[in-house]
């Protein structure tokens, strides 16, 4: 057998790799999503720190988000009134519907806590990418 044909002497191709999100994660993101009204403690690991908050669906998320840039004052804030509905109709459109549900790539948290050295960070609403979790736990940090 020469070198030509032997697959453990072919050149290597770069190969782009990128984090996987956890699928019981992914599943519970998914499960949540299916009660705007429901909203689970949980604990994540992002960026080496701790975040923790009320796991909530995207709809909630996007419901809340909305009412809050409707507070805002001043030049543009016309603009902001209809911002999350649109956002999710150009991701529809871009999606295409109907078709197989894909498992959630974002994760939404209600009233979430940056815990780390100094004080800590509380925001009320937060999203992330769920590839940028690398640990969770259900509950909050005693």
């Amino acid at each position: 057998m020469t070198t030509e044909h032997d697959p453990l002497h072919q050149p290597a191709a770069p190969v782009v790799t990128e984090p996987a999100p956890d699928v019981q994660l992914q599943m519970l993101v998914r499960l949540i999503g299916q009660d705007p009204e429901a909203a689970l403690p949980i604990t994540l690991t992002v960026g080496g720190g701790f975040l923790h908050g009320e796991l909530i669906s995207h709809e909630a998320w996007t419901a809340e988000w909305a009412h809050s840039l409707r507070g805002f004052d001043g030049p543009g804030a016309q603009l902001l009134k209809h911002f999350p509905e649109e956002v999710d109709q150009a991701v529809a459109d871009r999606q295409g519907r109907p078709g197989p549900q894909r498992l959630p790539q974002w994760i939404h948290l209600r009233d979430a806590t940056v815990a780390g050295p100094g004080r800590p960070v509380v925001m009320p609403l937060w999203r992330g990418r769920l590839a940028d979790v690398t640990g969770w736990s259900l509950g909050r940090p005693a």
